[in-house]
């Protein structure tokens, strides 16, 4: 596992394909996500966080689960919950300029305050009005203090500039303890 401070930030210097001020702009992106962020973590979800791992800065929050469309027959249809009683989101952000790195495999696993794990489900990126991330509904046996173990695959997108473009290399892992978890089943 990568621990947090095991890496320094990916480059982020001017380059013939990005100048400073262009860089500036992918900062500008990355504060506008980082302020998204923190009042989801902060003001929505009933719990969240955030920490440097790799190249990456990745993040949790957990909410009751909702309703999403998903793309069935060539036609969007709606969904509720069901009996998913938790919303897990992961964000995961460049390291750098802090903007919301796409195409990724993120896995997440559950441990409830047990010890026992409650299952590792991929966590597919989720279009969001106003904060994009990887996320999904679960179903968790009742409330508490739980573990969320995030795991991120080396992604197979090419990445550009010379300069800038060596980042996102190797797996990640993650580990965020003292999740508080509310589902209303106490």
């Amino acid at each position: 596992m990568n621990h947090p401070d095991a890496r320094s930030r990916p480059p982020m210097e001017p380059s013939d394909e990005a100048s400073e001020s262009q860089l500036d702009l992918a900062r500008d992106q990355g504060a506008a996500v980082e302020r998204a962020l923190k009042h989801m973590t902060e003001e929505v979800a009933t719990d969240g966080g955030e920490t440097r791992a790799g190249d990456y800065l990745v993040g949790y929050a957990v909410e009751e689960a909702e309703g999403m469309y998903r793309l069935r027959d060539g036609e969007l249809v709606w969904e509720e919950p069901g009996d998913e009683n938790l919303h897990v989101e992961v964000s995961v952000r460049d390291g750098s300029d802090g903007r919301i790195v796409p195409g990724l495999d993120v896995t997440a696993t559950l441990v409830g305050p047990d010890g026992e794990e409650v299952g590792t489900h991929a966590q597919p990126f989720v279009w969001h009005p106003w904060i994009h991330h990887y996320g999904r509904n679960w179903v968790v046996p009742r409330d508490g203090t739980y573990t969320i173990r995030v795991r991120i695959e080396a992604p197979d997108f090419p990445r550009h500039d010379k300069t800038n473009g060596k980042r996102f290399a190797e797996a990640v892992e993650v580990e965020f303890d003292d999740v508080t978890v509310e589902t209303g089943q106490g």
